[in-house]
C-alpha cells in the first residue's frame, strides 16, 4: 500500500504542468485564500456556503499549474475576478493562454472586473447563475 501511495505521489509531481510539489500547492493555494482582493472578499460573501442557488464554490483552488479564484466543481465553471492590470497587453495574453489551458481541462472561464463587482453585484450574480444553468458543454 505504502508503494502505491508512493508512486501516485511521484506521478503528481511529474505532470509536465505542475513545476512544484503538491505540498507547495496547497501552501500557496492556503496563503492566496489568506490575502483575497476586497473585490474577491465581497464575490466569496455570496459564493460561499452554498448561498448561490445551493451551488458549492471552492476559492483558490489550484488546477495544474493555476489557481482559479472561485470553482464550482459541479458545473466545471471558473469565476476570475480580475483587476485593472489584467487590461495591460501581456496580462491579458497571458490571461488568454490560462483559459485555453483551462478550458481544455473541460472548465469554462467567466472573468469579471473588480470594478463590476462594486458596482453591479446583481449583475455578476446574475451572470454566474445564467453560466451555471448553462449545460457543461455549452460555449459561449
Amino acid at each position: 500500500m505504502r508503494v502505491a501511495l508512493r508512486r501516485k505521489a511521484v506521478l503528481l509531481i511529474s505532470t509536465p504542468f505542475m513545476s512544484v510539489t503538491p505540498r507547495r500547492t496547497t501552501r500557496r493555494a492556503r496563503s492566496l485564500r489568506r490575502a483575497p482582493s476586497e473585490a474577491e472578499k465581497r464575490l466569496w460573501g455570496f459564493l460561499r456556503d452554498r448561498r448561490l442557488n445551493d451551488f458549492k464554490f471552492v476559492r483558490q483552488a489550484p488546477l495544474g499549474p493555476y489557481y482559479a479564484d472561485f470553482l464550482c466543481r459541479e458545473r466545471r465553471l471558473i469565476v476570475e475576478v480580475d483587476g485593472v492590470t489584467h487590461g495591460e497587453d501581456h496580462q491579458v495574453a497571458h490571461d488568454a493562454r490560462r483559459t485555453r489551458y483551462l478550458e481544455s481541462q473541460g472548465y469554462r472561464v467567466l472573468r469579471v472586473w473588480n470594478i463590476e463587482v462594486f458596482t453591479n453585484l446583481d449583475g455578476v450574480l446574475t451572470a454566474i447563475l445564467m453560466a451555471l444553468e448553462e449545460p457543461s458543454g455549452t460555449r459561449r
